[in-house]
C-alpha cells in the first residue's frame, strides 16, 4: 500500500512541476492578405517550448511585391515547411530564426504586344523549389493569441523563373502573423 501511495505521489507530482504549454498554433498573415490579396494559412506544431515545426500554404501566391498591374495575373499556390527557433522567450515574446524549403506551383501571365502591335499573352510558370531563411520577433498574450512580424529571403531555383526578365532569382518577403495557441 505504502508503495502505490508514493507511485501516485511520484507521477501527480511529475505532473505538477511540468511545465504545460501549448503544442499547436495555427496562423494567418494579414499583412499580405491585406497588401497584395495572397492568403497565407499555417500550422505550427511545439515540439519544445522554444521550437516548432511549421507547415504553410500560400493560395494565391505572388512573386514577392512585384505589382500585379491589368496586364499581369499571377495564379500560384504554394506549400512551405520550416523549423522555427525562438530565441530569448521571456514572457513568452522574443526573436526568432526560420529556415524553410518551399515549393511553388501555378503561373505568370502578361499580356504584352509583339512586334506587329497585337496583344500576345506571355505565360511563365512559377513552378519552383525555393530555399531560404527568415527572422521574426513574436508576441505571444496568455499563451493563446500570436502577434509575429518577420521577414525572409529565399533563393528561386525555378529554371522559368531565372530566365524571365522580370524576376528575380533571390526572393524577399515579408509579414504579420496573427496565430492563436492551443
Amino acid at each position: 500500500m505504502k508503495r502505490l501511495i508514493i507511485v501516485c505521489l511520484a507521477l501527480f507530482s511529475g505532473k505538477a512541476f511540468s511545465q504545460d504549454y501549448p503544442k499547436n498554433q495555427i496562423n494567418l498573415n494579414a499583412l499580405n492578405a491585406i497588401a497584395i490579396a495572397s492568403v497565407e494559412l499555417g500550422y505550427e506544431r511545439y515540439v519544445d517550448f522554444n521550437q516548432s515545426i511549421e507547415v504553410e500554404m500560400f493560395f494565391n501566391d505572388r512573386f514577392s511585391y512585384f505589382p500585379k498591374g491589368d496586364n499581369r495575373k499571377y495564379s500560384a499556390t504554394s506549400i512551405k515547411v520550416g523549423y522555427n527557433y525562438y530565441f530569448d522567450l521571456d514572457n513568452l515574446s522574443g526573436p526568432y530564426i526560420n529556415p524553410f524549403i518551399k515549393q511553388r506551383f501555378g503561373s505568370f501571365k502578361e499580356t504584352v504586344l509583339n512586334a506587329d502591335k497585337k496583344e500576345v499573352v506571355e505565360t511563365t510558370k512559377l513552378d519552383s523549389f525555393i530555399f531560404g531563411i527568415g527572422i521574426g520577433y513574436i508576441w505571444n498574450y496568455n499563451d493563446t493569441f500570436v502577434v509575429a512580424p518577420y521577414v525572409n529571403i529565399g533563393r528561386n531555383f525555378g529554371k522559368k523563373i531565372v530566365e524571365n526578365k522580370y524576376f528575380w532569382a533571390i526572393e524577399p518577403n515579408a509579414g504579420i502573423k496573427i496565430g492563436y495557441k492551443f
